[in-house]
């Protein structure tokens, strides 16, 4: 039986052959802490869509991990990602608002000079580590640009991430949760000054999206810790994935070097490429929801108030939904996956996530066609999150 704290050996380096054992032989796996794992593509497909019998809110769930004195719950019960209306509602409005296509069209300039000044970078070094020296740096300035923090700043910035983002594993270690709730305060204390800063000199709402955050009227506005909390998430969210997507993506066209071929032969198909890098390489692997009645899904009932784990690596792989699931298309259509999640709760920067994956992919791709890892690529290790720590390549 599939268990998320006993993970079976390679889990890591494949975890596909795994999920589709579990998918189509036990697509409701129960947990021996009493919760349970969904994998099916049209089970997470209905369970995003309702939002009565499964809620985002994690307050019941995140207390006795945690600690509810603690920053960590503070931070991960006050996040977009983890709530319901009213502060789902409010919060979302300002950052769909802010992510306004003129806004991400202004972006994109930025965006290229940005690839290009790091891949002008890496041409003069030759041997690269591709997660640090490029698919780590992209979002990390996209994001500080969209909150307005200063460059020299934002040197901390992907260890907190990481750090934050780690504590929402199925089981911590104390040193993970140490290192989570210090990284919650620091980020916190690490934000107090430009907070200041933009209530003295507010930036442009349209493309500013703290002073939109800190401007905004809807429902009276946030406040000061959802203000503070939701910066921290812009942040994360927006680092983690997409450093995921473009690590993955990178790995993926070295392992089929036919499929390099085709899409250097043909960069238009970029666009469709990106959908599929993130279908096959989820680089979030997992979901939460919490039921609110008994909900019963192919003969098993689960409970109300039962937390619910749904197995996006697994859905995205799933023979009902996906031909050739297994198989890399750089042209498939339709690629309904989950890797955005679904419903009400779908990524609000879903669009930018696929314009830094099309500019970042595509003119690597353009600059080093030739490009070969090396020895040395290591796995995040992570269960909910899908990506490499390290990533060497020669791009000589």
């Amino acid at each position: 039986m599939f268990n998320l704290t006993a993970l079976p050996e390679g889990f890591h380096e494949d975890p596909y052959s795994i999920y589709a054992a579990l998918r189509e032989d036990t697509p409701v796996c129960p947990q021996p802490d009493g919760t349970f794992v969904l994998s099916r593509y049209e089970d997470l497909d209905l369970v995003y869509r309702d939002t009565t019998r499964f809620i985002s809110d994690k307050k019941a769930v995140f207390g006795p991990k945690y600690g509810v004195d603690s920053p960590l719950y503070e931070h991960h019960t006050t996040s977009l990602v983890f709530n319901d209306p009213p502060l789902h509602t409010r919060v979302r409005k300002v950052m769909v608002g802010a992510m306004n296509p003129r806004a991400l069209a202004q972006m994109e300039p930025g965006l290229i000079t940005l690839v290009d000044s790091l891949l002008d970078e890496m041409q003069a070094k030759g041997d690269v580590e591709l997660i640090e020296d490029f698919a780590g740096a992209i979002p990390i300035e996209i994001i500080g640009n969209l909150l307005g923090i200063p460059r020299d700043e934002r040197g901390p910035l992907r260890d907190w991430s990481l750090a934050i983002l780690g504590a929402l594993e199925p089981q911590l270690t104390p040193e993970q949760e140490e290192w989570g709730n210090r990284s919650v305060a620091d980020f916190k204390a690490f934000l107090r000054h430009i907070i200041e800063d933009r209530r003295a000199n507010p930036g442009d709402p349209e493309t500013d999206v703290l002073t939109r955050l800190m401007q905004t009227d809807v429902d009276g506005g946030l406040t000061e810790v959802e203000l503070y909390q939701n910066c921290i998430f812009i942040l994360n969210a927006g680092h983690e994935t997409t450093t995921n997507l473009i690590g993955n993506a990178l790995e993926l066209l070295e392992r089929h070097r036919d499929k390099r071929a085709e899409l250097l032969a043909n960069p238009n198909l970029i666009t469709t490429a990106v959908d599929e890098f993130l279908r096959l390489e989820s680089p979030n692997q997992f979901g939460n929801r919490l039921t609110t009645e008994d909900v019963t899904f192919h003969g098993h009932t689960i409970p109300a108030g039962t937390d619910i784990h749904l197995c996006i690596g697994a859905a995205n792989r799933d023979p009902r939904q996906f031909d050739q699931p297994d198989e890399m298309l750089l042209n498939r259509r339709p690629n309904k996956h989950h890797a955005f999640a679904g419903g009400p709760h779908t990524c609000v920067g879903l669009t930018l996530a696929r314009m830094e994956g099309r500019i970042a992919v595509g003119r690597f791709l353009q600059r080093f066609p030739d490009y070969q890892l090396a020895s040395g690529a290591e796995r995040g290790g992570r269960i909910r999150f899908r990506g490499f720590a390290n990533l060497p390549a020669r791009v000589r």
